[in-house]
């Protein structure tokens, strides 16, 4: 045997390209390291191995921040009247072969956004809208993070409106050692396409908030008085914050509230202004935004300021209109002590901005008694301890409002001020009203409700009206569907009590409504919000409330005396409608003022009115859901078992299969499939429909939608098999000729029928539409109400119009069958009297409920009809009686034709003229 030699050299390389070939190359990975390498290697060089390990916690968060500020991308970004966001979050995170560094990745969001108005109180609760998205960017990206230098580099691709998959590259300087002085984020976000692609834009600068868990708090540790010294503190007990479960974490922490600031007289002399320092114009408000908080008192927070003008709920960041600020909660004085500082060296062309001019101070409690003249649940000041003759002093501003967690703060007690005064004022009031009807207990959700507000000129504003306190309880009532809470500890009312527990109940409420322009209130035209605090009496029996009200008053110069910012000359009066109401009553009102004419601040009389539902109401309506949702499956369960009895007649009886009218047929299989087809979204959507919404019903009445669909689904299915059977039946041999041409006859008369009357729908449908107002009467029963602007009525679509006719249609599916017989004079039963019968006890039950739901109570809302469903049959007083009425006719001509013969309805002229179709051909085989 031939022995072969292999050369040492030869058995080197072939291990070695066996090795190189049990690596296997991702060419991804190559021109992942070539991108980085020509990018980021001088900033954060590649580590030369990867990790394999899973992701890291800790640093993704310490890397993520929501409140940024970018400009720039001028070609993407158009920034006249807008804020700009920016966001950045870390979805991976892994260690590298190097230490410290850690490969990222993530994405990034850059919004322009354009302030929204508040959403006005839908019925029993009230949505606050965030601002519009004019133009934004969406970036994802990958690369590395040094913990050392604090530098990441990460490239990927971004997505805009115009622009897609842009090559960019995002480089950002994370600060280390972590404290107030050293907490912004720096960097840009380039892109490095070629200059001339349409993908370029300039770049992008940005600036950012860091929130690593790893901040020092360097102030918030100091002593009280450097922080709080001169700052005097409120007169106003304020709420103490140990029982809670983070302490001052839970009020302040991811929390943007927003809080009006109060400029006293001083400032017609000295500067007020916390942005500048100087004379420019004084913003109207402060956002607070929690971002990091520690040890349950040392929180790290962003002061924003804008105008009226800013309605957005993010928070504002603008470098030039921000202070970076930390504090410390106060156990023994329960108040928030904090030092704030501006962000310099800031401008157009970002010469490197930092934190420093540490001299603002600011204090904030939550106050823990309210009354008619303090009504807010957040106080606080914010001034400079500076000299007054050194740049960026200002004054002292007081700033209030209510916190998004206040309601969630247990504590609070009302002092009723006004006691004696409302009973002098109201005494006619109490005594009138509807006795012998039931009202509000004063202590249920039903004591808050939307309104419109009407003025002289029958302009029409839109608002909300809900409790504050009820005797010695502080109202927190929920969204409409939710129990209420009254809060009773530690609750003792300042004031006097009603003589009439029982009956007479102290009562507090805060309203507002925002006035639509040109609004007339007083001597001039309103524009802005008006808020309105109010106490008095709520006489359960006659559901009579009678309150004094005070109004705020807005400077438009902002330079307001304490005394002369409320208007305290207001009397609020108002009739609830009873509980047990059927005919549909209205809660009515009105906001009077007593002041004399000549006065500046009086105003002619407001109308109030309000349409809603009370919570027995809702229950009984959810009840009766469920209710016609058993009806529905009944239903939809007896149609199936009727085609299923016709089924098994025609199985018995075969003979009469072609004596069925396929137009027939095809009417209830039509009939059954539109509807079917256009709510197939309940099969497999989790769409909630308007009820669902209206009422505060959960998922369940979707769940069983599903079921109700399924069962009409099986009916659908069973139909199709009689039509299978018929039309089978008339293909084979021997089958009279004359069947086929009976039903084009039948097609003939009723398709232009069919067709004029879906004509008249859609005409009658575009006419109601275009007629269609923005305040659309809403139907509840035969009664029409109108709904506050906020809630937006959608009126029946074009195909809801056809699944009515549709309905009317299945209705009369025995109008084929009736013209079918007359035309082809057939004999036999070709329909079971349990088919026909039952079919139509079907389609007249929900006509028969219709009217005694219409008669049991006139608060039944059209949107809420599962059973009997006004908008997949035409539904009303004469329409359910004119619907069964035909139906109950159609049903007996059938039995009779198939009983008597299928021309006895005929007159006796008509009857004979198919005599001679009878008679049988005889052939000469036969003579």
């Amino acid at each position: 045997m031939e022995t072969v030699s292999l050369n040492p050299l030869f058995i080197f390389f072939l291990f070695f390209g066996l090795f190189y070939s049990s690596v296997s190359i991702n060419p991804s990975d190559l021109a992942f390291k070539s991108t980085y390498s020509r990018l980021c290697s001088h900033l954060v060089p590649e580590p030369p191995v990867h990790s394999d390990a899973g992701n890291v916690p800790g640093v993704s968060d310490d890397l993520r921040f929501q409140s940024g500020y970018f400009s720039g991308g001028d070609r993407i970004f158009n920034r006249s009247g807008a804020s700009m966001h920016a966001s950045f979050r870390v979805t991976l995170v892994r260690r590298s072969g190097s230490d410290g560094v850690f490969e990222l990745r993530g994405q990034m969001l850059l919004q322009q956004r354009r302030g929204a108005t508040p959403a006005p109180g839908r019925l029993l609760r009230r949505v606050f809208s965030f601002g519009r998205v004019t133009h934004w960017m969406r970036v994802s990206l990958s690369g590395f993070w040094s913990q050392f230098s604090g530098n990441l580099c990460m490239f990927g691709t971004g997505s805009h409106a115009n622009l897609r998959s842009a090559n960019v590259v995002l480089k950002l300087r994370y600060p280390r050692d972590l404290s107030l002085l050293n907490c912004l984020i720096r960097g840009t976000l380039e892109s490095f396409d070629d200059n001339n692609s349409s993908q370029f834009f300039e770049p992008i600068s940005i600036l950012a908030l860091s929130q690593s868990s790893k901040y020092k708090f360097t102030v918030a540790g100091n002593e009280r008085e450097k922080v709080c010294g001169g700052g005097g503190g409120s007169d106003r007990e304020g709420l103490s914050l140990r029982n809670l479960n983070r302490g001052a974490c839970t009020a302040f922490l991811g929390h943007t509230n927003k809080f009006e600031l109060e400029y006293g007289s001083q400032c017609s002399n000295v500067s007020c202004n916390p942005v500048s320092g100087n004379g420019e114009e004084l913003p109207g408000y402060m956002f607070f935004h929690g971002t990091l908080c520690a040890e349950r008192e040392k929180v790290q927070m962003l002061l924003g300021f804008s105008d009226s003008g800013y309605r957005d709920a993010i928070f504002p960041f603008h470098p030039n209109t921000t202070l970076v600020s930390e504090g410390k909660w106060d156990d023994k004085e329960n108040r928030l002590c904090a030092i704030a500082c501006r962000i310099l060296n800031f401008t157009e062309s970002w010469l490197s901005p930092y934190v420093g001019d540490c001299n603002i101070r600011l204090t904030l409690s939550f106050p823990a008694i309210l009354s008619l003249r303090n009504r807010s649940t957040v106080l606080g000041q914010i001034w400079s301890d500076k000299a007054v003759d050194e740049p960026g002093y200002f004054s002292k501003v007081g700033f209030q409002g209510s916190s998004r967690v206040s309601k969630g703060l247990h504590g609070f007690q009302y002092k009723y001020t006004e006691t004696e005064k409302v009973r002098k004022s109201c005494v006619q009031m109490m005594n009138a009203g509807g006795k012998g009807n039931t009202y509000p207990s004063g202590y249920s959700s039903d004591m808050a409700f939307s309104m419109l507000v009407t003025n002289s000129k029958g302009q029409v504003a839109q608002g909300y009206t809900s409790p504050l306190s009820v005797n010695d309880q502080i109202y927190n009532g929920q969204s409409y569907g939710a129990p209420i809470v009254l809060t009773t500890e530690n609750s003792k009312a300042h004031g006097v009590q009603s003589e009439n527990y029982n009956d007479l109940l102290n009562v507090s409420y805060t309203m507002s409504f925002k006035p639509p322009p040109d609004f007339k209130f007083g001597r001039g035209v309103l524009s802005t919000e008006v808020k309105i605090g109010a106490e008095g009496i709520y006489n359960k029996n006659t559901g009579v409330l009678c309150m004094i009200g005070c109004r705020r008053l807005r400077s438009t110069e902002k330079v307001l005396i304490k005394n002369e910012s409320l208007d305290c000359e207001i009397m609020v009066n108002v009739q609830f409608p009873p509980l047990n109401t059927k005919g549909g009553e209205a809660l009515k009102g009105t906001i009077e003022s007593t002041r004399q004419k000549s006065e500046p601040y009086y105003f002619d009389p407001l109308q109030l009115s309000s349409y809603f539902i009370y919570t027995t109401q809702a229950d009984a309506s959810i009840l009766r859901m469920d209710f016609e949702l058993i009806m529905v499956l009944v239903s939809d369960t007896l149609a199936c078992v009727c085609v299923g009895l016709q089924l098994l007649h025609v199985k018995k009886h075969p003979d009469v299969l072609p004596y069925i009218s396929v137009v027939m047929l095809a009417v209830i299989t039509l009939g059954h499939m539109i509807p079917l087809i256009l709510n197939f979204e309940a099969l497999f959507t989790g769409k909630h429909s308007v009820q669902n919404t209206f009422l505060g019903s959960g998922g369940w009445l979707e769940v069983n939608e599903v079921f109700v669909r399924i069962v009409t689904l099986v009916a659908f299915l069973l139909e199709l098999r009689l039509i299978q059977l018929t039309w089978s039946s008339r293909q084979v041999e021997g089958s009279r000729p004359g069947l086929w041409g009976s039903d084009k006859k039948v097609l003939y008369i009723i398709l232009p029928l069919y067709i004029g009357g879906g004509l008249t729908a859609w005409s009658v449908h575009i006419w109601k539409t275009s007629y269609q107002k923005k305040f659309r009467p809403f139907r509840l029963s035969r009664h029409k109400f109108k709904l506050p602007r906020g809630f937006v009525y959608r009126p029946p679509s074009l195909w809801e119009a056809f699944k009515s006719y549709a309905g009317l249609l299945l209705d009369g599916f025995l109008l084929p069958q009736i013209l079918f017989n007359i035309m082809f004079n057939s004999e036999g039963k070709a329909l079971a009297s349990s088919f026909y019968v039952g079919t139509t006890i079907v389609r007249t039950l929900p006509h028969v409920y219709d009217l005694f739901r219409a008669h049991i109570s006139a608060w039944y809302l059209d949107l809420s009809y599962i059973y009997a469903n006004h908008r997949m049959d035409f539904y009303s007083t004469a329409w359910d009686i004119i619907i069964p009425s035909g139906a109950i006719l159609f049903a007996l001509l059938v039995y009779f034709q198939q009983k008597f013969g299928s021309r006895c309805i005929l007159p006796k002229r008509f009857r004979e003229s198919s005599a001679y179709e009878k008679v049988p051909v005889i052939g000469n085989d036969d003579l």
